[in-house]
């Protein structure tokens, strides 16, 4: 009966974590006792740790609505696209982030660029910061959007507290006076405050064409490209390949 009342202030508590040790440990005290109450007792703070951290994680994740889920241990180094493991490495530790710098990911269609940036995502919400992902030209229609029903200053300043903004397939098409106006607003509240990945099948040396307006776009590109580090794709397509292996295995 104690401990049933102890489990029950512990969920109360909303130490779920130490609850579900404790559990463990009453169904499994062969495994338990041997050991001393403040061992016990550390196993329980331990558990609880590890119960937050996940759970930050997946509310990160939540938030993040990335368009596909990719693990960081999941990259293919051998498909030959030019992705090099030490500037992953690099990348995978998210101090980028950390020093707000931007990640420019190029290449053609279907070399990984969405699912590699999903990666970066990923691993940065594993280490505790915020992300929103969006299709560039979505996103571009929600701000016009926002600007129509009053919520246009409440969504620019979320997207400015964002740790890592992830922009896919930018460059698809030309972007209106409106758009571009937009994005430099954007640009300017995130610019050496917090970090930007951006997809594009496009080369960066073709970015300022379809921004459009050569003053708009020298603000915006220099905002981006500063302190950027560039991830460039080559290579057939990862999703062709994949689908002739199947099909000659089948």
């Amino acid at each position: 009966m104690l401990t049933n009342q102890t489990l029950n202030k512990l969920r109360t508590l909303r130490l779920t974590g130490m609850a579900d040790g404790l559990e463990q440990q009453l169904t499994q005290p062969a495994t338990h006792t041997d050991l001393s109450f403040d061992e016990r007792l550390a196993l329980l703070v331990d558990r609880e740790q590890t119960y937050r951290d996940n759970s930050r994680v997946s509310r990160l994740l939540k938030t993040a609505k990335l368009k596909v889920s990719a693990n960081p241990e999941d990259i293919d180094y051998q498909h030959p696209r030019g992705l090099t493991k030490s500037q992953m490495a690099d990348l995978l530790s998210s101090h980028w982030i950390h020093q707000h710098h931007n990640v420019l990911i190029t290449g053609p269609t279907g070399c990984g660029k969405t699912w590699l940036a999903c990666v970066l995502a990923t691993q940065a919400c594993r280490h505790g910061l915020s992300v929103r992902y969006f299709r560039t030209s979505r996103l571009l229609e929600a701000l016009s959007i926002a600007h129509g029903d009053g919520r246009f200053v409440k969504l620019i300043k979320q997207l400015a507290k964002t740790d890592l903004l992830v922009l896919d397939d930018w460059g698809l098409e030309k972007m209106t006076l409106a758009q571009r106006n937009d994005v430099l607003e954007m640009m300017e509240d995130r610019h050496g405050l917090k970090s930007t990945l951006i997809t594009s099948q496009l080369p960066v040396t073709k970015w300022h064409q379809t921004i459009g307006d050569a003053t708009l776009a020298d603000a915006i590109l220099d905002r981006l490209v500063h302190n950027a580090h560039k991830i460039k794709l080559r290579g057939e397509s990862m999703r062709k390949a994949r689908s002739e292996l199947q099909t000659d295995e089948s």
